[in-house]
């Protein structure tokens, strides 16, 4: 079998066939029940655990998101609610403050259908200090995201509420590659699609309790196990088998749902009519999702610009000379940018450097355009 796939080689009896393992609940000695082939945990009988035997909860988790459902659930992982309820204000603030000047984009589901908060982990440090760190001081977050990534992990959050009447998201799978297109995620060789799920950890704490009404989470256990699901997820025979087949579970305020990226999930409808449901989105990444060195790729493109340009209408450089060079000197990778001033509104991932690069050469852009072109893309990547 070639190392690369297309949408072609996706077979949904074989997704389907992934799918319907059955969780074996001897295989998870720590945890509370399984419902719905989900995995739930009690946070005191999680933490009193990890304090005997930590490592051995930490190759339990590991293994549950790797070769189990892929996704847990902890009960009362805040025993004090008023800490999140203390966060919650936080963010409606942060809310109304942006209210007016900030465009609601988002990835999988119509833009403005839902209340966001874009890097909500660095607007909630800046808001309120106090509140930000008697939130974050739960040891449970950093023992799940360690289970799956290692230490020295790096934190991102943003917060989600569904409106009443909210719509459900289309299934998908989450960064890295489930923010590629169909057509680019091909062009990674199948290894990296592996590795693409272990290089970020999804999760959410529930700052609303939340009844299936009010459309907790659509997942579906065992879907990260499907080799080609980067490639599969938009397909309209997958999609149809994650709606039969996907399930919910209610949460309550201050329970922690966590799951491995490339399951395949979906915020789901909110069919009542006065309950806002909020989540605080947790995407945390590991530590090798890093270059050894720092280079200002913006600097590069200014001193490069000038001759490339020159050469491109004099015919000394072809199209594949020229998409060499801009491969090597240009960042080909939209993230990470501020999804405020940066929104994903044409497809899930803003423009890159290459990307501007190459369409100022073919239009044959002047100098001067080009230069601010790259201060705007600069600036609007900043946080």
């Amino acid at each position: 079998m070639s190392l690369f796939a297309t949408s072609r080689d996706i077979d949904v009896r074989a997704f389907a066939a992934v799918c319907e393992q059955r969780v074996n609940a001897a295989e998870y000695p720590h945890a509370q029940e399984v419902v719905s082939q989900v995995v739930i945990y009690d946070a005191d009988a999680l933490r009193s655990a990890a304090l005997h035997d930590r490592l051995g909860i930490l190759s339990e988790l590991h293994r549950l998101f790797r070769d189990g459902p892929g996704v847990m659930v902890v009960r009362n992982a805040f025993p004090d609610l008023a800490v999140v309820d203390r966060h919650s204000e936080v963010f409606r603030q942060i809310i109304t403050d942006e209210a007016a000047r900030v465009v609601r984009a988002d990835h999988f589901a119509k833009a403005g259908a839902n209340q966001r908060i874009w890097n909500s982990l660095q607007k909630a440090a800046e808001h309120s200090p106090d509140s930000f760190i008697e939130y974050y001081a739960n040891p449970l977050l950093g023992l799940i995201a360690e289970s799956w990534l290692g230490p020295y992990f790096q934190a991102t959050a943003q917060v989600n509420v569904v409106t009443p009447g909210g719509q459900a998201q289309q299934p998908h799978r989450d960064y890295h590659l489930g923010f590629q297109s169909d057509e680019v995620a091909a062009r990674f060789p199948l290894p990296m699609h592996r590795l693409s799920q272990h290089l970020t950890l999804q999760g959410a704490v529930a700052h609303t309790d939340m009844p299936l009404e009010t459309g907790p989470t659509l997942l579906l256990p065992f879907s990260q196990q499907y080799e080609l699901g980067y490639l599969a997820w938009r397909d309209q025979a997958f999609i149809d088998y994650f709606d039969r087949h996907a399930i919910q579970l209610p949460l309550n305020k201050g329970d922690l749902l966590f799951f491995n990226p490339a399951l395949f999930h979906a915020a789901g409808t909110n069919r009542t009519t006065d309950e806002f449901r909020m989540a605080n989105l947790l995407q945390i990444s590991s530590a090798f999702g890093k270059p050894m060195e720092t280079v200002n790729r913006e600097r590069m493109m200014l001193a490069l610009y000038p001759l490339m340009l020159k050469r491109v209408e004099q015919g000394e450089l072809d199209e594949e000379g020229m998409q060499a060079v801009i491969a090597m000197s240009a960042d080909g990778y939209s993230f990470p940018t501020n999804l405020d001033t940066d929104p994903p509104l044409h497809g899930m991932a803003p423009q890159t450097g290459q990307q501007l690069f190459e369409l100022a050469l073919q239009e044959r852009w002047p100098v001067e355009r080009f230069v601010e072109a790259v201060e705007v893309m600069r600036v609007k990547r900043l946080a």
